[in-house]
């Protein structure tokens, strides 16, 4: 076959030696030879040229692909089978295949990703977050059935199913697992090879890969390694362009247009294939001619950046360049079928050269890798992957090169450019995650100090103190800095998980990498100072992102370095000595030369030095301080504080040291707070919101606090305080001779702000003692950590699940642990179709609710209150919101209780009390008040404790309830803080705090009672202890209640007289209520029926079409506009009201997709084919206007437009220039307006109505006499005689026009607005289908809403929302009346058309089929156009309602044929017993005239039952849609039958339409007409045709569209969307698969690839979609975004939420949680809703005005 196919390909002379060349005698050659080698090189030098790279490559696709092939077999023939037929000594095929089955594989799986397909982690087993398995493995283990993420991959990683290391359980599935014939892993798989194979390999493998590695690394363009140049060599080059990740598509597309003068589209082609590739051929020629190409490509690249890297390559060197990667692709192949070869090859590539070290054939590679192009190293990579990382023995070899030279290849990764992905440096987290390989390295290679240093290294700007300095960093830089953050990733992959066995050399090595930790930490230490502006406000803003950029990536490492501290004692204790001489060289830089000072407050004194946050330099960054405290932390919880403290260098800390930067810290947030730093602009805001961010927080601001409870606990406690006053710059207020008496500052801005700093410090005291939620502060699990933090976020308000993962900080594994804990204090809420699901706090756990929760910002605080406070009051409780009860202290930290009740603080609090109860001036705020409340509530609730845990009296140390019993000391002798607080009780203005008062007097009196009883009986059982407060509490709750009684009869008395005088009034004005009474009911009766109310008539059925059709009773029709507020009656002379209306194209009903859009100029729109592919669809949203105010309002949103685009160049949701607008008062997209007309006349019931036969007779005769008279205009000459003219037909005569002016320029204005849309063209009045259009919009609105209700099984009349009623109203009468607009002839013909299609007419020609007719349309254009021709008749017979019935009969009776004709009916034999019916009788005649006309191509039928159920059911959406149609045009009332949804509904229905239930006696009736009729029917040749398969065939009842069924779990979705290829760039994966909702098609969306030309304009795949499937409108499923799309014509679109939802019930667009997802099958009903209710557009419309950025997406290109 490869000869016959190379037989039309031009190089011929390889041809002969294709069919003479044998693979098997090459192979034997070689084996004889000598130096093997020399002769695979002559070889390959021979033909690689002659096979690759022969010219310019193909211009379009279809021949590259077939180059592509043709270059495929030839390398397999002539290139690779003598080397098979080598290695294996026999026919490849065979040999290969016994390989395979002797081997033993390791149950390793190692499928390696590609771009987008999905990956599974396991929540509960994964070893780490990189550990994943691929979707095959998946489903096969024990983790699904677990806590699962499911990712996208980006390509590149492998599935670590059967690594032992990767999962803490459950490590194979069932494909995977090792059995016994797994081999050993120890043992050799080359002993199960034959010696002499391996012998081969090693030989062929070396020469293969050694050519290979020579070839990639090769630097020259026109010269080859020694035994490779060619025969002869020709003047042939190719300009070869490779890829650089700094210039854009843009300019890469327009260079290479000017440069090798390509179309756009080649540009785009080579663009992409650079992008994919890394590089690509776009020149061939000689030297010349491809420099030249070179030097214009430089130049116009060079402008702003480095130029494009071009180079001129001979073309044998790219074949061989070429051939390199083909070589080692297939040794990746071989490799996969033995792990024999597996092994030789990681023997030949990692085995060392005679130039010693980093000489091996891999390093090379890895050492090269940044001058290699994206393919090359893609290729290579992957060969790496399935050899060295599948074996575990030279998996640890190869780890120890890369450590080796792990310095080199990350100077290289950042100096390069391309993205991490394709750097060899990615291969880091496929080494590093593994524990046993990370220890190794780090003990053997020094991994951990390697890594910090290299960063170290890489970040060279310090200041004078040797910190970092981010701020002047150029653009190159900044680049550079978010390289080398990859290093940051390496490092964390090497500490992920914690050792449990340490040996010697691993602390040894630990600590020499925290030491080297360390010093990167010193150079953070204290870098981007801040100094407070004062006066005038910074210029620049400095730069703070950078540090913080690297303080969140540092946060994990730091977090991991204290776990690995925590497990190991001696390391731990090492580790604390190394960071606190760390720490006192940073101190030791502070300048010590500020001056001593010394305080004294409340009889204490204290030693400190002058130090103003507000003057003097302060930073945010402390990581050394932060460090030490966490270690501080781990040796109070793993104990070794309390068992070697002489091993512990505590005595050498100095606690006012310890505690001054991170109280510097607390400090300037606080006058951030309080508004003292305005000046310093937004950077410093920032900083001190990441510092409080969650993101950050728990090694900054919770690392601070701990800081300063270590400080605390080691300094006398009046101390701490009073060094706590001075930095908050508040120690003057508290230490003035009497600070009761608050001393008036005049400046009211200064007040201010010393209030706030009062609260400050008073808060941050609170948070000193009472946080204890940390293991190793107070006596707590994580597990108490977690579930204090979801209580308080869950006190804020009810939360989504993803919104508390939010809220909680994520360890290194991005878990947070609150799986575990949320179910015991929350339950949970489903959401409904909108929404998500919500977790409630549990009522029992509110008691834990702490208002001063350190992780509270301002806004949530105050949320928490008012919600708690709210809460208290339902339950009736009081409003008190006491502290809760805290957890006992660890012994390190016991101390801090002290803080409580020293001397200072009960000054302070004292202080400000006596403030409160003398309210005058703004000395003092209500906030500073409740913390006070508070404190003394944590001083008293610690106390209880105390007493209630202690054995005798003897043990407690803590009196808190007698100091504050003593008065104040000598100077202000006011009274103490109980009296202060008993006198506050009662205070007006203090009526919030009432409660918590009276709470604390309680618990005065409690401990008062157990300590007297303790006294007296020095042994106490609790349950006694809680008896006062407990008596206190329920007398309480009786007074409550009481109240609450009172003040439900209190309201009851109300309602009681309030009802009594409302029927006293009644009574007094009866006559007035009766009348009015009387009216109601009459309304409600007549709004009930529409109907006249004399009984006669009424109990007459109901016909809406016909002679018998009951008219209206003259109502009047009052409306009001909603621009002038004007109410006006509907009338035809009157002035004209609109309505305002969406009209749009629409294939929501379509049943054949894939017929193209019609050409709208030649365009034939008189037959609507039954397969209804493209509608004209009206909506609207029913508002009113008088057409001159909606005249004015458009014109002046116009002028609005035009002003907008001189200004900006944006869009607007809605699009002017097409006639757009919003409707004014709901802001609904419209495109027009719909003319209001007034009701149908009566009809005339004196006429006698002619039967079907006289008026055929009629109506052909006068449409004979108007094809004469237009062929007497046509041809000025009678020809022949005139056919007779029936009496009264006057066709000369010109009927009035019934509408005034304003009204026909709306009737014209909305019929152009259909044309415009319907057809896409631009208006022109001249054209005849306008009236076509304007009744196909109303025919194709009818039947999409009769399906609408079919589908949701509402009732066919009285279930329309009334914009939709009013739509359907105003549309149907504008469609009778707009042929008033066009000219009389122009209908005429339409009529005579749609006329023949029933009664076959000689002189119309080409009339379509019955079977192509849909003919609801027909009945609507027939009825419509009939009016034109029935106003030519003067005779006085107003016979237009029985026309409308015999069109209806006869049309009923065609629909019944084209029913028959298609009908499908398998034979059942489940016949009815007993005779048939008549209906089933007459069902059979039918059909069988049917069959005599039509023969064969009809199957015979015997079951009648069976066809009158198939017509029954075909023709009932048709009488659905008659039904509403002549309801709206004549206003007919429905029968009741017809209000509601149930049975009798075809017999109601039959009656309403005057039509016999049993509609076949209309064609038994009318036997002779009707026959030659349906014998003219079959007889179209049409028919048969369809019949027998060509053309479409449209089945009744036509099934409603649905969209796609959807996977019910959405990685089945990603993982077909993971296989779908990008179909116009070879096999390449699509970046953004998206997926139509509405066909299922799956696109390549957003991509240069895949645009196509619309309308002369690019668009991406999506919006081109749109035009074929949609009619410019498209459902769209994002599959890598989880996101749906809508989009409507070019510029409009919106993302919607998707319809699936992860167990906690939210959708997750972006997928970036990567929980489960599932279809939730409501959403996706509601989406499809939307979709048939046609309100797509009217969603998009709402989505852009609502948000602006929607508006600026370029929606084309998707």
């Amino acid at each position: 076959m490869a000869a016959a196919d190379s037989d039309r390909d031009p190089p011929s002379a390889l041809c002969s030696e294709f069919l003479h060349f044998s693979a098997k005698d090459t192979a034997s050659q070689w084996m004889a030879a000598a130096d093997l080698q020399q002769e695979v090189y002559r070889h390959l030098s021979v033909y690689v040229p002659r096979i690759l790279c022969l010219g310019p490559s193909g211009c379009s696709s279809r021949e590259e692909q077939r180059e592509e092939q043709r270059e495929e077999l030839a390398c397999q023939l002539l290139l690779l089978a003598p080397l098979e037929w080598l290695l294996l000594g026999e026919e490849p095929a065979a040999g290969l295949a016994l390989l395979q089955e002797n081997n033993q594989p390791s149950p390793l799986c190692g499928h390696v990703f590609k771009v987008g397909e999905p990956t599974y982690s396991c929540r509960e087993c994964a070893a780490d977050p990189t550990c994943v398995l691929c979707m095959q493995c998946f489903l096969g283990s024990v983790h699904k059935d677990h806590r699962y993420r499911m990712t996208t991959s980006g390509g590149g990683g492998f599935c670590d199913c059967g690594d032992a290391e990767a999962w803490k359980k459950g490590p194979y599935c069932q494909k995977h697992t090792l059995t016994p014939n797994n081999r050993d892993t120890e043992e050799d798989p080359i002993a199960q090879l034959p010696a002499d194979m391996v012998a081969r390999s090693y030989n062929i493998f070396s020469i293969i890969l050694r050519y290979a590695v020579d070839l990639l690394t090769w630097d020259q363009e026109d010269q080859l390694p020694a035994g490779l140049e060619p025969p002869e060599k020709g003047d042939t080059y190719y300009c070869m362009l490779f890829n650089d990740e700094v210039h854009t598509y843009e300019q890469v597309i327009y260079t290479l247009q000017k440069a090798v003068n390509c179309s756009q589209k080649e540009a785009v082609s080579f663009a992409t294939t650079v992008d994919r590739d890394g590089r690509k051929s776009v020149r061939y020629g000689d030297f010349q001619f491809c420099e030249q190409s070179k030097s214009v490509i430089v130049r116009n690249t060079s402008r702003q950046s480095k130029p494009l890297r071009v180079q001129v390559m001979h073309s044998s060197v790219v074949a061989h360049q070429c051939f390199a990667l083909k070589a080692l692709s297939w040794l990746g192949q071989i490799i996969q079928y033995s792990d024999g070869l597996r092994r030789v090859l990681c023997q030949v590539g990692l085995q060392e050269g005679p130039e010693g070290e980093n000489s091996s054939l891999v390093d090379r590679l890895m050492l090269n890798d940044s001058k290699m192009w994206k393919g090359a190293r893609n290729i290579y990579h992957q060969l790496l992957m399935n050899s060295l990382l599948m074996d575990l023995k030279y998996k640890k070899i190869f780890a120890i090169q890369f450590a080796k030279s792990y310095e080199r290849l990350q100077n290289d990764y950042v100096r390069d450019d391309h993205d991490r992905e394709f750097s060899i440096t990615d291969l880091s987290v496929q080494i590093f995650t593994v524990p046993s390989l990370a220890r190794m390295l780090m003990v053997e290679e020094n991994l951990m100090t390697t890594i910090i240093r290299t960063f170290v290294d890489h970040l060279r700007h310090r200041d004078l103190q040797g910190r970092f300095q981010f701020d002047r960093y150029t653009a190159q830089q900044a680049f550079k800095f978010g390289r080398v953050q990859s290093l940051i990733g390496d490092l964390k992959y090497v500490l992920i998980s914690r050792p449990c066995e340490w040996s010697d050399e691993l602390r040894e090595k630990f600590l020499e990498g925290l030491d080297s930790f360390l010093e990167l930490l010193k150079c953070m230490q204290g870098m981007d100072p801040v100094v407070r502006q004062v006066g005038q406000h910074i210029e620049m803003e400095p730069e703070w992102e950078a540090a913080f950029t690297l303080q969140m990536k540092l946060t994990h490492i730091i977090s991991m370095i204290q776990e690995w501290c925590s497990t190991d004692e001696r390391v731990l204790i090492d580790a604390y000595r190394r960071c606190l001489t760390a720490l006192s060289h940073c101190h030791s830089g502070l300048p010590d030369g500020e001056q001593p000072i010394s305080l004294s407050l409340a009889g204490h004194c204290v030693e400190t030095f002058r130090y103003q946050v507000s003057q003097d330099k302060v930073s945010i960054h402390l990581p050394v301080c932060r460090l030490l405290a966490g270690l501080h932390v781990l040796l109070s919880r793993t104990e070794v504080a309390s068992r070697f403290p002489e091993q512990l260098p505590l005595g050498e800390l100095s606690p006012p040291l310890l505690i001054e930067l991170p109280l510097r810290c607390l400090v300037l947030c606080a006058q951030v707070h309080a508004g003292m730093w305005r000046r310093n602009g937004f950077s410093l805001i920032n900083q001190i919101y990441y510092y409080h961010n969650v993101k950050c927080r728990v090694e900054m601001f919770d690392k601070d606090v701990i800081m300063l409870q270590a400080g605390a606990s080691m300094m006398d406690p009046n101390h701490f305080l009073m060094i706590v006053l001075s930095r908050f710059e508040l120690f003057h207020i508290f230490s003035s001779a009497d600070c009761r008496k608050r001393y008036r500052e005049a400046n009211k801005d200064v007040v201010q702000q010393n209030n706030t700093l009062i609260e400050e410090m008073l808060h941050l005291i609170i948070m000193v003692v009472g946080e204890r939620y940390m293991a190793g502060v107070g006596q707590v699990e994580p597990f108490d950590e977690v579930r204090r933090e979801i209580i308080h976020q869950l006190s804020i308000r009810p939360m989504a699940h993803s919104e508390l993962v939010k809220a909680l900080p994520e360890n290194g594994n991005k878990e947070t642990g609150l799986e575990r804990v949320i179910d015991s204090v929350a339950s949970f809420k489903k959401p409904g179709v909108t929404g998500r699901g919500l977790y409630e706090l549990r009522p029992e756990w509110n008691k834990h609710f702490n208002l001063y929760f350190h992780h509270y910002s301002r806004a949530d605080q105050s949320k928490a209150e008012e919600a708690q406070r709210k809460l208290r009051r339902q339950n009736g409780e009081d409003t008190a919101l006491p502290p809760p009860v805290p957890p006992p202290l660890c012994p390190l930290f016991g101390s801090l209780v002290n803080l409580l009740q020293c001397d200072v603080l009960l000054a302070v609090e004292g202080a400000v009390l006596q403030w409160a109860v003398e309210p005058s001036g703004g000395g003092w705020t209500e906030s500073m008040l409740q913390r006070v409340l508070h404190l003394v509530g944590m001083a008293l609730l610690e106390e209880q404790q105390q007493l209630e845990n202690s054995s005798g009296y003897d043990d407690v140390t803590f009196n808190y309830t007698s100091k504050i019993t003593r008065p104040g000391e000598a100077p202000s002798t006011s009274g103490s803080v109980l009296a202060l607080l008993e006198s506050l009780q009662n205070a007006p203005h203090l009526e919030v705090h009432k409660d918590m008062i009276t709470w604390i007097l309680k618990m005065v009196a409690n401990i008062k009672t157990i300590r007297e009883r303790s006294s007296a009986t020095s042994s106490i059982t609790i349950s006694q202890g809680q008896g006062p407060e407990e008596t206190v509490r329920d007398k309480d709750k009786a007074e409550r209640k009481r109240k609450a009684e009172m003040a439900r009869l209190r309201r009851e008395k109300i309602m009681a007289q309030m009802s009594e005088m409302q029927k006293h009034f009644i009574n007094e004005n009866k006559e007035l209520f009766q009348q009015s009474l009387e009216e109601l009911e009459a309304s409600t009766s007549a709004a009930a029926e529409h109907s006249p109310p004399s009984l006669e008539m009424s109990s007459v059925s109901q016909v809406c079409v016909g002679p018998r059709r009951l008219g209206v009773a003259e109502r009047r029709q009052l409306v009001t506009c909603i621009l002038c507020q004007e109410e006006q009656e509907v009338k035809g002379h009157g002035r004209a009201m609109v309505l305002a209306a969406f009209v749009q194209r629409s294939t929501v009903l379509s049943k054949n997709r894939r017929r193209a859009l019609p050409n709208a100029e030649r365009h034939d729109p008189v037959f609507m084919h039954p397969d209804l592919s493209l509608g004209i669809h009206t909506a609207s949203c029913g508002h009113i206007m008088h057409a001159t105010c909606w005249q004015r309002y458009f014109e002046a949103v116009q002028l609005k437009e035009q002003r907008r685009q001189q200004r900006l160049r944006g869009h607007t949701s809605y699009d002017v220039e097409n006639g757009e607008f919003l409707c004014p008062l709901c802001e609904c997209l419209s495109n027009t307006v719909i003319p209001l007309l007034p009701h149908a006349h009566s009809p005339d019931h004196s006429v006698d109505h002619p039967s079907l036969e006289v008026w055929l007779k009629t109506t052909n005769q006068q449409i004979a006499a108007l094809h004469s008279a237009h062929r007497k205009q046509s041809e000025d000459a009678a020809e022949g005689a005139e056919p007779p003219v029936p009496e009264g037909f006057r066709i000369d005569f010109t009927p009035l026009n019934p509408f005034s002016s304003s009204v026909s320029e709306m009737i014209t204005t909305f019929s152009m607005s259909t044309y415009k849309v319907g057809l896409k063209v631009n208006p022109n009045e001249q054209d005849q289908r306008i009236p076509v259009l304007s009744w196909s919009t109303c025919a194709y609105t009818i039947q999409a809403i009769e399906r609408l209700l079919m589908d949701e099984e509402k009732p066919l009349f009285g279930s329309l929302p009334c914009r939709q009623d009013d739509c359907l109203s105003s549309l149907t009468r504008f469609s009778s009346a707009c042929w008033t607009a066009a000219p009389l002839t122009t209908v005429h013909t339409q009529f005579i058309r749609l006329f023949a299609a029933l009664v076959p007419d000689l002189q119309v020609e080409n009339t379509p089929c019955i079977l192509d007719v849909d003919m609801f349309h027909l009945l609507v254009y027939s009825v419509l156009s009939y009016s034109s021709v029935h106003c030519l008749d003067q005779s006085g017979q107003t016979v237009v309602d029985s026309a409308h019935l015999h069109l209806l009969h006869l049309i009923t009776v065609a629909h019944l044929v084209q029913i028959l004709l298609t009908s499908t009916t398998e034979e059942v034999c489940m016949d009815q017993d007993g005779g048939e019916s008549e209906e089933e009788e007459l069902t059979c005649q039918l059909y069988n005239t049917l069959r005599t006309h039509l023969g064969s191509a009809l199957p015979e039928v015997t079951s009648g039952w069976q066809l009158l159920r198939c017509v029954k059911a075909g023709v009932l959406p048709f009488l659905r849609a008659v039904a509403l149609f002549f309801h709206y045009l004549n206003s007919t009332a429905p029968p009741a039958d017809l209000l509601v949804a149930g049975p009798g509904q075809w017999e109601a229905l039959c009656s309403y339409l005057g039509l016999p239930s049993n509609l076949l006696q209309l064609c038994q009736s009318q036997h002779t007409l009707l026959e030659p009729l349906i014998h003219r029917w079959c007889c179209h040749p049409g028919v048969r045709q369809t019949l027998q398969g060509s053309g479409v065939l449209v089945r009744f009842p036509r099934e409603s569209n649905r969209l796609i069924d959807l996977p019910e779990d959405y990685s089945a979705l990603i993982n077909q969307a993971s296989s779908f290829t990008c179909p116009r760039s070879g096999g390449d994966k699509s970046r953004a698969p998206t997926l139509c909702l509405v066909c299922g098609s799956m696109l390549c969306s957003q991509s240069y690839c895949c645009q196509t030309e619309v309308d002369g304009e690019d668009v991406g795949a999506c919006t081109a979609h749109t035009f074929t499937c949609g009619a410019g409108l498209g459902l769209f499923l994002r599959v890598r975004e989880s996101q749906v799309l809508f989009v409507a014509g070019k510029t409009k679109g919106c993302f919607y939420p998707p319809p699936y939802l992860d167990d906690y019930g939210e959708t997750d667009q972006g997928l970036k949680r990567g929980n489960p997802l599932h279809l939730c099958a409501d959403r996706y009903r509601k989406i499809e809703r939307l979709w048939r209710q046609h309100g797509i557009a009217e969603v998009i419309g709402h989505a852009q005005e609502a948000n602006q950025t929607l508006v600026a997406i370029d929606w084309q290109h998707l």
